[in-house]
């Protein structure tokens, strides 16, 4: 478990950020991977609503995405397969002021981190959790994943995949108190940044399923779509992604749908015989959770005191 804490320099409140504010390593996945489409929205996100570095934080688990907190030049929290989610439900429920941002993979988020997964969707946490879609395990080297289309081979399935492939958008919306669930694709740039954007601006827990390529092991399971747009169904509303201007005559199918209508949203979400992006839906009206805790403020010496005064009952 590795996690980038060196203290970020508090800034002037008049400072004007740019895209090298936010940058960190150099990105090191594959040539073709679709986490740098991912990276390159999210950096641009942060420029775009000026998101102090040093209040921002991107929490992930174990995959080839997880390394996203080591690329962005702010406070991030590298950790354990399939925990990115209490992690950041932590993070957020003590320190509220802060952006949090969850990074996982299909395995990381609905296999070992299922539970937290459909916990953290009912918390409800004011909090923006993506999940990149490659449908593979890329990082241990293809194993299948949930979402793994039935029948693909890979190395531990090597006759195909036995089960059906879990929906995590139909799952995500049967889940109670659900606040945000959208889907977008790394490879329509505009559209991942417009999605990321109304995320990051709904006042709840909201869930980004990014559908990704993995160049090495699952470069073909999305190509006939980048290749025909007219596979893809645009998701089009005020209240959701309006589709980009850029975007209507590359994707000229879309469909007007109401993000409240959530009983729509699982109809469109259950037809897997189109791709949809877009928002299904968004309720800002549900319950918080950190809205029910009133936890007393204390000062930084305070919590000093009260952290030392708990471990004196221990000393021996």
């Amino acid at each position: 478990m590795s996690h980038s804490c060196s203290l970020l320099a508090p800034v002037d409140e008049d400072q004007e950020f740019h895209l090298d504010d936010y940058e960190g390593a150099r990105a090191r996945w594959c040539p073709g991977c679709g986490d740098h489409s991912v990276l390159t929205a999210a950096q641009r996100l942060l420029v775009d609503e000026q998101l102090k570095p040093e209040e921002t934080v991107f929490v992930s688990g174990i995959g080839c995405s997880s390394r996203f907190p080591h690329y962005m030049k702010t406070y991030g929290f590298h950790g354990l397969h399939g925990r990115a989610l209490p992690v950041a439900t932590g993070i957020k429920l003590h320190r509220p002021d802060l952006n949090v941002f969850v990074v996982m993979g299909d395995g990381d988020c609905v296999s070992i981190g299922a539970g937290h997964w459909v916990h953290a969707t009912r918390y409800n946490v004011d909090m923006v959790a993506m999940m990149l879609d490659n449908n593979i395990y890329g990082l241990t080297k293809m194993q299948t994943s949930p979402t793994t289309p039935q029948g693909y081979k890979s190395n531990t399935q090597p006759q195909g995949s036995w089960l059906p492939a879990l929906n995590p958008i139909e799952a995500t919306l049967g889940i109670t108190n659900a606040s945000f669930v959208a889907q977008t694709a790394e490879w329509i740039p505009a559209h991942l940044f417009a999605t990321l954007q109304a995320a990051y601006r709904h006042n709840g827990f909201a869930f980004v399923r990014v559908l990704q390529r993995c160049p090495v092991f699952t470069a073909d399971i999305y190509m006939d779509a980048v290749r025909n747009p007219e596979m893809i169904d645009m998701l089009d509303h005020p209240d959701g992604v309006p589709v980009p201007e850029s975007l209507r005559q590359i994707y000229p199918n879309h469909l007007r749908h109401d993000p409240l209508n959530l009983s729509a949203a699982r109809d469109l979400a259950a037809d897997t015989s189109r791709i949809r992006l877009g928002v299904f839906f968004r309720d800002e009206g549900l319950p918080r959770y950190e809205e029910t805790r009133h936890l007393p403020a204390h000062t930084a010496d305070d919590k000093i005191r009260i952290l030392n005064e708990e471990l004196d009952q221990y000393a021996v």
